[in-house]
């Protein structure tokens, strides 16, 4: 028999063991904070290349020093460490950095082999920006990042579907973990109405472009997932029948007389 003392005792405990769980399942695993994303999309490299071009990861870059062409001319692309192999100074770490911080890298690294100065030029081959467009265009995913892009031009490339898309609740979202950015746009207005390109945004690199579907179009969708399971079962039952037609058609009776004990089946 538990004494009284103790039972007096049991809405205390209970309490402080709701407290202490409360307390675990509040706090969350500092080991999972420090791979959360804190600025941006994500990535680690970042910039704004319509601004001034800067490298990225698969970018490729070709230096060239005017003053000693022959010594100091390359063509590279950033590996996936963000580093690029020169002479003379072998790995040179580049991704992030504009093009003219790229030069003044370059001239401090190279000046104590060269004692008459250089002119390093730098040009970047844009292959690692890129922008995103999903929903209801026959073109989705990832898109190389042209530069001077609206989200009209973006949407026309990908060609939306005729028959689903919602070109007047086109989405443009520039993700953030502190100050998200989404912006509606009609496209279909500025074919079919005004002409009012107001919201004919610019794009950014990785930035996402959703194309949502009509509301008869989600309606489709629902039924399709509603009656997914009933399809799937009638196709089950009509390949079972299929099967046992074909295989009792299939079979042909060779030999045999009115007495049926003998033939081949």
């Amino acid at each position: 028999m538990i004494p009284p003392r103790l039972l007096s005792l049991r809405p205390a405990l209970l309490a402080l063991v709701l407290m202490a769980l409360c307390a675990c399942t509040s706090q969350p695993d500092k080991r999972l904070l420090q791979y959360l994303n804190t600025d941006g999309f994500g990535n680690r490299y970042t910039g704004n290349a319509e601004e001034e071009n800067w490298l990225s990861i698969g970018d490729k870059v070709t230096i060239m020093d005017v003053l000693h062409q022959k010594e100091i001319y390359a063509t590279e692309t950033v590996a996936i460490d963000g580093t690029i192999m020169l002479p003379e100074i072998d790995a040179v770490h580049v991704a992030g950095n504009t093009r003219s911080e790229v030069e003044a890298l370059l001239t401090e690294k190279y000046a104590p082999y060269y004692t008459d100065g250089t002119d390093i030029k730098v040009r970047i081959e844009t292959e690692g920006k890129k922008y995103f467009i999903f929903g209801e265009v026959n073109n989705d995913g990832e898109q190389i990042f042209p530069g001077d892009l609206t989200v009209f031009e973006a949407v026309m490339a990908a060609q939306p579907d005729e028959n689903t898309a919602n070109l007047g609740r086109v989405r443009i979202i520039r993700a953030d973990p502190r100050d998200p950015l989404v912006i509606t746009v009609n496209i279909g207005d500025m074919l079919e109405g005004s002409g009012d390109s107001t919201f004919n945004t610019t794009l950014r690199e990785r930035d996402i472009v959703f194309v949502p579907p009509t509301l008869l179009a989600k309606l489709g969708y629902f039924l399709d997932d509603l009656l997914f399971p009933v399809k799937k079962v009638l196709q089950g039952v009509g390949g079972a029948l299929f099967g046992i037609n074909t295989g009792f058609g299939g079979r042909r009776r060779v030999g045999g007389g009115f007495g049926g004990g003998g033939g081949i089946y």
